[in-house]
């Protein structure tokens, strides 16, 4: 769970190579050509780049990278994030998946990721905002950023404060350019960004594992019942994603019983309350000493515990060869960036596990930062033009009805049903559609080749559709 645990799991393990055997599996079930195959698997452009910046009274020279990998469709997209692990092979395969989770939930980006080496705790926000500016003009620079070229978004270690100053860098040395906003997404309100983006990730998670937990089928197959309410789970990670995510079981009536982080974790069979242990944290540091709780000094052994669901939502690689066997969750819903290496992942499916690919768990930020980027090139905020439409058509409907039956509904209710969607709403809606339409399109695929592996599908259904569209393009000249 630590950038160094993560780092020494890493020493001998290619998340790329990961990424791309999981492609090779699924790529067999295609009708695709080898050249194809290939164009879909290779990066298309990798910028690695070291620019000094003065730190205090010494200059530090910065290494960090922006990688395309897909230029089937454009803009490309994809997070930047800032952690002593970035290096190539991660950036690479981040940037792959992105390719393909933008397939899976129909959003027409190609793939794309960012990084910065460097751990943000050790500067002070005045030299980071320096490091920020230098790696966005490095970009500018060699065109690697643009509303049309490549849009990148916060990840690990970055957040709006660092897309804002990634939208003012490029718009200061993109005078004029109109749709300058839509350079980046994950930006603060007031700088063009959409309400929702903080939390979507982690709503997309609950969205996804929800989906999945109606399926009759699966959840006898697994030996649980139907529906979220009541399930065990365990989160690891109370980053953005993790957060929001447990926050959205808890509310969906899940039982929260495992929490990890860095520092440990907790665990109570009996339920744990979300807000009271990150206000522990808050006060005291760390999440270990929560009344009530079993503390847990490395936060791996937590996620072994017992529980029906297991989102890890921190660093790739956490579960792997060495602690599959030991992993008791039934449902494995992947909150980060390949927290399964290929080796759990055979492992676990093996045990009778259903695990829910990063690819398409996750996409939730990816969603809506489409929805963002779109209003940002469309200058209006979503629902300004139809709110008040829609509230006061449901007034008159509201009106009619009390008029031909004679009775009046309650305040509350007439607040609910005259109520017009605002922006998040919208957001909401459209994420919750996302994650819906493309869950059942994963599963299509399941039956369609007979396979139980969701991973395996979820490629099917993103080599096709990047295939065609590489097809259709043909070759230039």
């Amino acid at each position: 769970m630590s950038e160094t645990a993560t780092a020494q799991t890493q020493k001998h393990y290619s998340f790329f190579q990961g990424v791309e055997r999981n492609f090779d599996k699924a790529a067999a079930y295609t009708r695709f050509e080898k050249g194809i195959l290939e164009q879909i698997k290779a990066c298309n452009s990798i910028y690695q780049m070291k620019f000094p910046v003065r730190i205090g009274d010494k200059i530090e020279v910065i290494e960090a990278y922006r990688v395309q990998h897909s230029h089937h469709k454009l803009p490309c997209k994809g997070g930047i994030r800032y952690s002593m692990d970035v290096n190539q092979d991660e950036v690479m395969a981040l940037a792959a998946l992105m390719t393909y989770k933008c397939a899976i939930v129909n959003v027409p980006f190609g793939g794309g990721k960012g990084g910065i080496r460097i751990n943000p705790k050790n500067y002070t926000t005045f030299e980071l905002e320096k490091i920020t500016r230098r790696y966005a003009s490095e970009l500018v620079k060699k065109n690697f950023i643009g509303p049309g070229i490549d849009v990148p978004a916060p990840d690990y270690g970055t957040g709006a404060r660092e897309m804002s100053w990634i939208v003012d860098t490029y718009a200061s040395l993109k005078p004029g350019e109109v749709d300058a906003m839509g350079c980046v997404t994950g930006k603060p309100i007031a700088q063009g960004g959409v309400r929702g983006r903080t939390e979507a990730t982690g709503l997309g998670v609950f969205y996804g594992v929800r989906e999945l937990c109606k399926m009759e089928e699966d959840m006898k197959r697994i030996g649980l019942t139907p529906g979220v309410k009541g399930k065990k789970v365990i989160v690891q990670g109370l980053g953005n994603v993790g957060y929001h995510a447990a926050k959205f079981f808890e509310k969906g009536g899940a039982v929260i019983v495992g929490l990890a982080e860095y520092e440990g974790g907790v665990y109570n069979a009996n339920g744990l309350d979300l807000e009271a242990v990150v206000a522990h944290r808050k006060a005291t540091g760390s999440i270990l000493g929560f009344a009530g709780a079993t503390d847990f000094k490395n936060g791996f052994d937590v996620i072994e515990q017992e529980c029906d669901i297991l989102i890890p939502a921190a660093l790739e690689n956490v579960i792997n060869a060495d602690n599959a066997d030991r992993i008791k969750a039934k449902i494995i819903g992947e909150g980060a960036n390949g927290p399964l290496t290929p080796e759990a992942d055979e492992i676990l499916l093996a045990k009778g596990a259903i695990i829910i690919p990063d690819m398409y768990l996750n996409a939730g930020g990816v969603t809506v930062s489409y929805f963002e980027w779109l209003k940002n090139l469309s200058h209006v905020r979503f629902g300004r033009m139809d709110k008040r439409f829609s509230e006061n058509q449901n007034g008159s409907i509201l009106e009619t009805v009390e008029s031909l039956t004679g009775k009046k509904v309650s305040d509350m209710e007439r607040q609910h049903i005259m109520h017009g969607p605002d922006e998040v709403d919208l957001v909401y809606s459209g994420l919750e559609d996302t994650m819906i339409g493309s869950f059942h399109e994963i599963r299509e695929a399941m039956r369609e080749h007979n396979i139980n592996d969701m991973r395996t599908a979820a490629f099917i259904v993103a080599i096709n559709k990047v295939g065609v569209a590489y097809e259709e393009l043909g070759i230039f000249p």
